[in-house]
C-alpha cells in the first residue's frame, strides 16, 4: 500500500467518525467538508441538497474564494449549470470532471472579488440506494480536470455522506412517528378522562336545573353548564389539536371538519393541485387550526374565508374573516401565543406569516410557503 493510499484510507476513517458522531444534519455535512478539504489537495467546496421538483438549496460551504462568497454566495444560489441539469435528468451517477461552470463564469465575470484561482470543480451526487439528495462539489486553483484518483476518492466520501443523510432522515422520521405516538396516547387519555368527565358534569348541572323550582339554584347550575360545556369545547379543540381525526381524508376536509367542531362557518376557494409533503400538510392543517382558534375566541363573527393556491414554488394560503379586528403594530411582539406558534411553524418551513387587521373591519393572515 502507497503512502497516499494509506493516507486516504485514514481520511475516510475520520469522516466516517464525524459523520457518524453528528445528529444535526447542517454542522455535519460542514463538518465532513472541512476535514476532507484539510487531508486532500481541494480548497473550496459546496453542498445542493435538490428536492424531487429539481429547486435547489445551497445548503453547505467550505473556503469559498471571495467572488463565490460575495452577497450570500448569489452567484452558486442562481443561474444554471450543466452539474445540476445533468443531476435533473438522472443523468450523473458517479464523480465528474466539469468542462465549465456557469455560476463559476458569472461570479469571475462580474468582477466582485478574487476568485482565487477556481474555474472549474469537480461534481459527484450524494445518494443512498435509490435515494438521491443532492451534489457535492469541490474545486481547487487551476485546475480544469482533475484525477481519476482524486474522484475515486471524492465518490468514496460521496457515499459516506449519502448514508449520514439518509440516516439522518430515518431517526429524524422514527422522531416524529414517536411523536406523533405520543400525542395520540395523551389525546385518547383526555378523552377518556377529562373529556367524560366534563360532559358528566354539564349532565348533572341539566339536571340539576330541571329538579329545582328555585331561580338561584336553576341560575347556578346554568351557569355551571355553560361554563362547563364552553370548557368542553376547549378540551375537543386540544384533542383535535394533539390528534387530527379526518386528516387521513384530506387536508380540506379536516379542516372543514375541525371549523364545524367549532360552530364556524367556512368557505374555502382552492386554485392548484394540493399534492404536498406530510410536514407540510401537517403544518398547514396546524396553522388552519391556531386561525380558527382565534376566529373563535376573539373574532366575534362565525364567518370564514380560506384560500389555497399552489404554484410551481410556492404556497399561499390565506384565512380571512370580518371580525372586530385588532391594533396590528409590527414594531410589537404578537399579541396571542397562538399567532406566534403559527409564526414559528410557516418559518420552520421557510415560510413567511403575515397578519393584515383594522378594527371593525376583520383580519387577514397571510401565509406563503416556498413549495
Amino acid at each position: 500500500m502507497s503512502v497516499n493510499e494509506h493516507s486516504n484510507i485514514t481520511l475516510l476513517k475520520e469522516i466516517a467518525e464525524l459523520l457518524n458522531e453528528e445528529t444535526d444534519m447542517i454542522p455535519m455535512l460542514k463538518g465532513a467538508l472541512s476535514k476532507f478539504l484539510k487531508g486532500t489537495n481541494f480548497k473550496t467546496g459546496w453542498i445542493f441538497f435538490i428536492n424531487d421538483k429539481g429547486k435547489r438549496e445551497l445548503i453547505a460551504h467550505e473556503e469559498l474564494p471571495e467572488a463565490l462568497q460575495h452577497n450570500g454566495c448569489e452567484h452558486l444560489k442562481k443561474g444554471g449549470c450543466w452539474c445540476v441539469s445533468r443531476y435533473r435528468n438522472k443523468e450523473l451517477k458517479k464523480a465528474s470532471n466539469i468542462i465549465e461552470c456557469q455560476r463559476i463564469e458569472a461570479a469571475i465575470e462580474s468582477k466582485v472579488g478574487d476568485n482565487a484561482g477556481i474555474t472549474h470543480h469537480a461534481t459527484v451526487p450524494l445518494q443512498s440506494g435509490g435515494e438521491r439528495f443532492g451534489l457535492l462539489n469541490v474545486a481547487k486553483p487551476n485546475t480544469v480536470s482533475y484525477s481519476e484518483e482524486e474522484l475515486e476518492l471524492l465518490e468514496s466520501v460521496a457515499f459516506q455522506m449519502g448514508s449520514a443523510i439518509k440516516r439522518i432522515y430515518l431517526t429524524k422520521q422514527e422522531q416524529e412517528m414517536a411523536l406523533v405516538k405520543e400525542r395520540n396516547r395523551l389525546a385518547r387519555d383526555l378523552h377518556d378522562s377529562v373529556n367524560q368527565l366534563l360532559f358528566s358534569v354539564t349532565l348533572t348541572s341539566r339536571a340539576g336545573i330541571e329538579m329545582s323550582d328555585q331561580k338561584d339554584i336553576k341560575d347556578t347550575f346554568r351557569d355551571i353548564q355553560q361554563l362547563t360545556q364552553a370548557a368542553l369545547t376547549e378540551m375537543r379543540a386540544l384533542i383535535w389539536q394533539l390528534r387530527p381525526q379526518g386528516l387521513e381524508s384530506g387536508l380540506i376536509e379536516a379542516i372543514k371538519a375541525y371549523a364545524d367542531m367549532l360552530n364556524l362557518t367556512l368557505t374555502v376557494n382552492v386554485s392548484g393541485v394540493l399534492q404536498f409533503p406530510s410536514r407540510v400538510e401537517e403544518t398547514l392543517f396546524r396553522v388552519a387550526q391556531e386561525a380558527l382558534n382565534n376566529v373563535r375566541k376573539h373574532a366575534e363573527t362565525q364567518i370564514v374565508e380560506m384560500f389555497i393556491n399552489v404554484t410551481a414554488t410556492d404556497i399561499l394560503f390565506v384565512v380571512k374573516d370580518g371580525g372586530r379586528g385588532f391594533i396590528n403594530d409590527s414594531k410589537k411582539a404578537l399579541p396571542s401565543i397562538g399567532m406566534q406558534s403559527i409564526k414559528d411553524r410557516v418559518q420552520a418551513l421557510g415560510g413567511t406569516a403575515d397578519w393584515v387587521s383594522e378594527i371593525g373591519k376583520g383580519t387577514e393572515l397571510l401565509i406563503r410557503i416556498p413549495y
